[in-house]
Formats: structure tokens, C-alpha cells, sequence
């Protein structure tokens, strides 16, 4: 888990600009904020962490103003989990259900997609995964926009 944490800190390190020093502040919840990242809960699922992190893009000119960037890692040892096939669906504020699912693809020890999260309100963001143990697992993340 340390070791998935020190590399998790050090992208959005390269990730954000350059704006002197990081704040952290503590967010809704169970959200924390550095900088342009917000890193959600941590999620734990038949054996596997989940982490979370979205990452202001908005300034991209782009109509998504986040990118999801989720981490897996294995529970017990610790160890980066980066083989799979991982979706997303995001139900927005006032939506009855959920929106097509989203692809995420592969990074380095990450999976990721810009999203649309522009309206205000809670996202519910589901994540559908199939790693390479060949278990389907699935996490529920959850986002207010103010």
C-alpha cells in the first residue's frame, strides 16, 4: 500500500502545474484535495485496494473537466495491480440511472478516462473490473460538485 501511495503522489507531483507549493485541504466525503487532485475513499473489494483520484482538467478547454484515474493494488502484499479490464459509469445529480459505461485504459499502474462532471450536484461512479485474477469486482465511489 505504501509503495502504491508513494507512486500515486509522485504522477499527480508530475501531474500538476507548477504552482509552488501543494495545499492539502480536506474535502466532503472522505475526499481530499492537492492542488488540481482530489484522491476519493479507498475502497477495498475481494482483496484488492481501490484508490481514486480526479483530476481537474477543466483548464484544457476540453468538455470534460476531470480525469479518473483509479489505482488498483493487492490488498495483502501491497503490490500495484495493472492487468485488467476496467469500465466506469457515472450516474449525475437528478439521473434515475447510469450513463453508458466508459473504457478506461490502461496506464502506467493505473486505469483513467476524462469525464464529464460538470454539472452540480453527487456523482455516483461505479466501477465495473475484471483484473487479472479473472474476478469481477466492483466499486462505488461517490462525489459531490459544488
Amino acid at each position: 500500500m505504501k509503495r502504491g501511495l508513494i507512486v500515486f503522489s509522485l504522477l499527480v507531483l508530475f501531474s500538476l502545474p507548477f504552482q509552488g507549493t501543494a495545499q492539502a485541504q480536506s474535502g466532503h466525503g472522505g475526499t481530499m484535495m492537492m492542488g488540481d487532485a482530489i484522491m476519493l475513499e479507498e475502497i477495498t473489494e475481494a482483496g484488492v485496494n481501490a484508490m481514486v483520484h480526479l483530476i481537474d482538467v477543466a483548464k484544457s478547454g476540453k468538455k470534460e473537466n476531470f480525469h479518473f484515474m483509479i489505482m488498483f493494488s493487492d490488498a495483502a502484499t501491497g503490490k500495484p495491480i495493472s492487468q485488467g479490464s476496467v469500465a466506469l459509469k457515472i450516474t449525475g445529480p437528478g439521473q434515475g440511472k447510469a450513463g453508458e459505461p466508459i473504457a478506461l485504459m490502461a496506464m502506467d499502474r493505473s486505469f483513467g478516462a476524462n469525464v464529464d462532471l460538470t454539472a452540480k450536484g453527487l456523482y455516483k461512479l461505479e466501477v465495473g473490473s475484471k483484473l487479472a485474477d479473472g474476478t469481477k469486482r466492483q466499486f462505488v465511489f461517490q462525489y459531490t460538485v459544488e
